[in-house]
């Protein structure tokens, strides 16, 4: 069995692994912010809003999609939410730039 038990025994990722991955950088809005955060890691929601002369709502949205799919970080600066690029969204944008 390909995808069975002891798959992932060298950090191999499963199809539903990478499934969630590639559905969380699935919009164009996401991968600007992708770009966004690399250039400046720790920025806030209000920041990356202004940066990509978007809605805050819309890009509230967007950076939340990016947590739950394993791209993002967030950690609590106060009443302000600092992203910064998981291990996964640094790999993504590096796939990015070759694609």
């Amino acid at each position: 069995m390909l995808y069975g038990k002891g798959y992932n025994f060298f950090n191999v990722k499963t199809p539903k692994q990478l499934e969630r991955y590639f559905k969380g950088a699935a919009n164009h809005w996401r991968i600007a912010i992708l770009f966004a955060v690399e250039k400046n890691e720790g920025i806030a929601v209000e920041e990356i809003a202004e940066e990509l002369d978007a809605d805050f709502k819309n890009i509230s949205q967007h950076t939340r999609r990016l947590v739950q799919a394993g791209l993002l970080n967030k950690k609590y600066r106060g009443r302000q939410v600092a992203h910064s690029l998981s291990p996964y969204g640094k790999s993504f944008l590096k796939f990015m730039r070759t694609f």
